[in-house]
This record gives structure tokens, C-alpha cells and sequence, in this order.
């Protein structure tokens, strides 16, 4: 994970260790993360993510923003910079067993998580366990 990258989607860390939640427009990255900030999880960047060598923060005037639809533009107190750890694409449906893939400028692990699933906090919060070595996987996104 070498150099600059600005990438249109959204990043939240624990134990500063971060997801980048990659997506089409108007799919669910930011109701997702209001659902993981729910959840324990702290904003580092909503619609723009600025990542030099492995490490992901907000443009500076995006800072702390986050888009709620229905409600309109928050501020919110964030995490100024987190290590990558895992990326979550929206995708609908997800995979059932999925094989694991990797991004191919970041070297990040990927999984598809469906953002309409009640779940999908709880999903995302297990695969960055999984992405970071706290949680083993026997088949699936993470297995050896």
C-alpha cells in the first residue's frame, strides 16, 4: 500500500483499525456507518477517504461530516487517521460462502456485506475480527 489515493466512500475505525465501505451512490455507505457508529465505532470519513500508504482520513473540509438521509449533513466528532484493516463493498445480496478477495491497489481483504441485512453492523464489526486476527474463520472471506 504505497502512495495517495482519494476513493469515493466511507471509513470507520475500532481499536484503530479501519473499514473502507466502498459502493455505489445512494446504496447505504452512510446509513451503515451511522449503524457501526451505533455500534462502538468511530467516524473517520464519510463520501471522500484520502488514504496514503495504508492509512485513511478525510479531506480536511469534510471533516467530521456525515450525510444522514432524511435528517441532512451532521457534524460529528471523528478520528482524524486509522489503519486500514478490511473493505467492505455494499453488494445485494452477499455471497453466501464467498471466497476471499483482495484489493488490488490496497492489498486489503474485501467482503461484500448487504447494507439492507439487520445485521450488517454486527457483519462488518466480525469481519474486521476476522481481517485482523481476533476471530478465526474455518471457510468463508478469511479462510486460509
Amino acid at each position: 500500500m504505497h502512495g495517495h489515493l482519494r476513493m469515493h466512500g466511507s471509513c470507520v475505525s475500532r481499536n484503530e483499525d479501519a473499514i473502507l465501505i466502498l459502493g455505489p451512490s445512494a446504496l447505504g455507505k452512510s446509513d451503515l456507518v451511522l449503524r457501526l457508529l451505533a455500534c462502538g465505532f468511530e467516524l473517520v470519513a464519510d463520501d471522500q477517504v484520502d488514504i496514503d500508504d495504508g492509512i485513511a482520513s478525510c479531506p480536511p473540509a469534510l471533516a467530521g461530516m456525515l450525510e444522514v438521509r432524511g435528517l441532512g449533513i451532521v457534524r460529528l466528532p471523528y478520528r482524524p487517521r486509522a489503519r486500514l484493516a478490511l473493505i467492505v463493498e455494499l453488494a445485494r445480496p452477499a455471497e453466501r460462502l464467498p471466497t476471499p478477495r483482495h484489493h488490488p491497489e490496497l492489498g486489503l481483504p474485501i467482503v461484500g456485506i448487504d447494507p439492507a441485512a439487520a445485521s450488517a453492523p454486527e457483519r462488518a464489526a466480525l469481519a474486521l475480527d476476522c481481517a485482523t486476527g481476533r476471530v478465526s474463520q474455518v471457510a468463508g472471506a478469511f479462510a486460509p
